[in-house]
């Protein structure tokens, strides 16, 4: 049975002690798909969302938020990002957000990743539902990573393109 990191002896909740652990250069890539109808999509293609530039807002909005991330999470440590970049791409009835986020530190930014794709989603959520609050936000999820002890990892059905 696997170790849980965030509890002491006592079955306390806890932050990790990383002191000891090497510095090494860190990625982290996640996703989160909006399902969209006819009516959001019509209105993204023709720039006339109600509440502006849905591409620029929400790519601000995961931004933030990886510099965020150890406020929201409890037990997540404050780590000096280097980079994030948020992607958000129209796959058929979908926008599909890709976060990346980049560190040299001693541990991983797979939940700096991961909130940066959940509240861009939730920021095109928010900049959408006055036409519609029938969209649905899915698959999010860790696509891959890189660095420290347990090395590289990648989703199954992730390519390297």
């Amino acid at each position: 049975m696997a170790k849980l990191t965030h509890l002491n002896t006592a079955g306390e909740a806890h932050m990790v002690d990383i002191s000891e652990k090497s510095t090494t250069a860190r990625s982290a890539t996640a996703q989160s798909h909006i399902v969209l109808s006819a009516g959001i999509i019509a209105a993204i293609r023709d720039d006339s969302l109600p509440k502006g530039d849905l591409y620029a807002t929400a790519r601000i909005a995961g931004i933030q938020a990886a510099k965020k991330c150890s406020e929201l999470i409890p037990l997540c440590h404050p780590l000096p990002l280097s980079k994030v970049a948020v992607d958000i791409v129209m796959e058929g009835d979908c926008l599909v957000v890709t976060a990346l986020c980049k560190t040299t530190g001693k541990t991983g930014v797979e939940m700096e990743a991961l909130t940066a794709a959940s509240v861009a989603a939730l920021t095109i959520y928010d900049m959408c539902k006055g036409i519609d609050k029938g969209m649905s936000i899915n698959q999010t999820r860790l696509l891959e990573k890189s660095g420290g002890k347990s090395g590289d990892w990648r989703a199954d059905g992730v390519s390297d393109d």
